[in-house]
């Protein structure tokens, strides 16, 4: 279900979104149409910027060479961890 936010516009962002949402001349149906379809797309540019920052951090690791890399067992990472958590519990 979705929840109602009203939100109030100076004259002139309103008259905008008026043109936004005119039957006949806009390119939208109706002024929530038009807000929810910035809303949308903000989101999509979001969670865009998220991918790209994440990209742009394995990038280095995903181009290094194999001789850059240390080799590492699970039962090592598993006992560094628990170790760790042991020295937290005791302070």
């Amino acid at each position: 279900m979705s929840e109602g936010i009203n939100v109030r516009l100076p004259g002139r962002l309103q008259d905008f979104v008026k043109e936004k949402s005119d039957p006949v001349h806009g390119s939208f149906s109706s002024a929530s149409e038009y807000i929810r379809d910035l809303i949308r797309h903000d989101y999509e540019a979001e969670q865009s910027r998220k991918w790209s920052a994440l990209r742009n951090e394995i990038s280095q690791g995903m181009a290094a060479s194999e001789n850059e890399f240390d080799l590492v067992e699970a039962k090592d990472i598993i006992k560094e961890a628990k170790d760790s958590r042991s020295i937290d519990k005791a302070d």
